[in-house]
């Protein structure tokens, strides 16, 4: 072996990790999956004239319905929201790790489950809130699927619309043959979100945006999983594009935290549920 590619090796094996061990003998309990949850997904829930849309909530890439909303979800509960969350992009023999699957099937899940909540609440649209590939791959839904005419808004934290280059790993894949192979084989939902995708390149054709929905996006400069931070930013009408930091600059929220616990994201994924009661999202903001 020539001695830069020794040198590579061990990037391009961090990038293939996850597509390599994700095999059908995963043997994970499965019981995880159908966890409980508390307050959200309570089919008898109800809007209120406040807040007259079902939220939904889309996982990220190796995150499920329960795990990847355990600070988010309550938080809107609690705010009087019906908020529901979803698994999609499963693949055979992987349980509790999802969004794996290739993105384009992930959005017809998601379109099959929106249909439900609008359903069973009695709601004409929906909100979207999306963590990662959760706050891209709803695009997918609303410019091919007729998403648009059930979604009012998208909301995404962190999430990859222009795809990543993982801190420049994704360039390394030339220099090892057959790792694309692998991960487009073993993970298609990963292969679907490198920069310059099959996918990506035509989900972004003619515009990132689709009329009649409002998109936020909501960034950290810190992401080390979305990189560079700003590909995750959309242009159009009906965007506002936000970065932490620009509201709080101490916060150091990083890739999964902006999902998992930073309150000063969920306020401003609350302002962004209800822009007629925002209220200015600062430091203090973690308070509440």
């Amino acid at each position: 072996m020539l001695p830069w590619k020794r040198a590579l090796r061990p990037a391009a094996a961090l990038l293939l990790a996850i597509a390599a061990t994700l095999t059908p003998t995963a043997t994970a309990s499965a019981a995880t999956e159908t966890a409980p949850t508390s307050g959200w997904n309570d089919y008898s829930c109800k809007p209120s004239a406040a807040h007259p849309r079902p939220v939904v909530l889309v996982h990220g890439t190796l995150g499920n319905s329960v795990d990847n909303w355990l600070g988010l979800a309550p938080y809107l509960v609690r705010r009087g929201y019906c908020v529901f969350s979803l698994d999609y992009g499963q693949l055979p023999g992987v349980p509790f790790f999802h969004g794996l699957g290739p993105i384009d099937k992930s959005a017809v899940q998601l379109d099959t489950f929106v249909d439900k909540v609008l359903a069973t609440t009695g709601a004409p649209k929906a909100d979207l809130v999306g963590h990662s590939q959760g706050g891209m791959m709803p695009r997918h839904y609303l410019k091919f699927l007729g998403g648009a005419d059930e979604v009012n808004a998208l909301i995404g934290l962190a999430p990859d619309n222009h795809g990543t280059t993982l801190l420049g790993l994704t360039k390394l894949l030339p220099y090892f043959p057959g790792a694309g192979d692998l991960l487009t084989a073993k993970t298609p939902g990963l292969a679907d979100q490198i920069a310059g995708s099959p996918f990506l390149t035509r989900l972004n054709e003619g515009g990132d945006t689709v009329p009649g929905v409002r998109y936020t996006v909501i960034a950290t400069r810190y992401d080390q999983v979305v990189t560079p931070y700003r590909s995750q930013f959309l242009d159009g009408p009906g965007v506002r594009n936000v970065l932490l930091q620009d509201l709080c600059p101490i916060d150091l929220s990083e890739h999964v935290a902006i999902g998992l616990i930073d309150r000063i994201a969920f306020h401003e994924v609350a302002n962004a549920l209800d822009p007629g009661r925002a209220t200015a999202t600062t430091c203090a903001s973690a308070a509440g």
